[in-house]
């Protein structure tokens, strides 16, 4: 019983050692820098997307297989407002330019992980190419809506 006594006195001194220490550091740190700064809280930006059709597409054959179908289903996550009314101006070069991208692959690259990812990467750079006499369009990200292979 007295070592258990012992143990909760010691426990007590050093809870109370810390709390002192603890306020004099914030003492300490509030008489250098003076008052802390306010921050102007900055409302979030709603995200902008642009849903698309789904695609199917024939995928390029492989060592074994023949006849491999993609059908893929994107979201794209641009920038603002006119990248997706840019987007939605040259849909059909947008659609052109994700087709011949989808069909270049392979079933064996887009069936890993990291074969979608380098897909998501290849979206957004053929898509950052001009579409117009102006820039291309700034995709923040691509959300996969459906992926399937066959």
């Amino acid at each position: 019983m007295l070592v258990i006594l012992l143990l909760a006195i010691a426990a007590c001194g050093i809870a109370a050692w810390t709390l002192y220490e603890m306020k004099n550091m914030q003492a300490r740190l509030l008489s250098e820098n003076g008052l802390p700064e306010v921050t102007e809280v900055v409302e979030p930006i709603a995200p902008v997307y642009v849903p698309l059709d789904t695609f199917t597409v024939s995928l390029k054959p492989g060592s074994e297989e023949y006849d491999r179908v993609l059908y893929i289903g994107l979201t794209l996550r641009v920038g603002n407002e006119e990248d997706k009314s840019r987007i939605e101006k040259y849909l059909p070069e947008v659609r052109s330019r994700l087709l011949m991208l989808f069909s270049g692959r392979s079933a064996e690259e887009l069936s890993v992980n990291e074969g979608k990812s380098q897909l998501i990467q290849d979206i957004k750079q053929i898509l950052s190419t001009p579409l117009d006499e102006k820039s291309g369009v700034t995709v923040t990200d691509v959300l996969f809506n459906a992926f399937i292979l066959r």
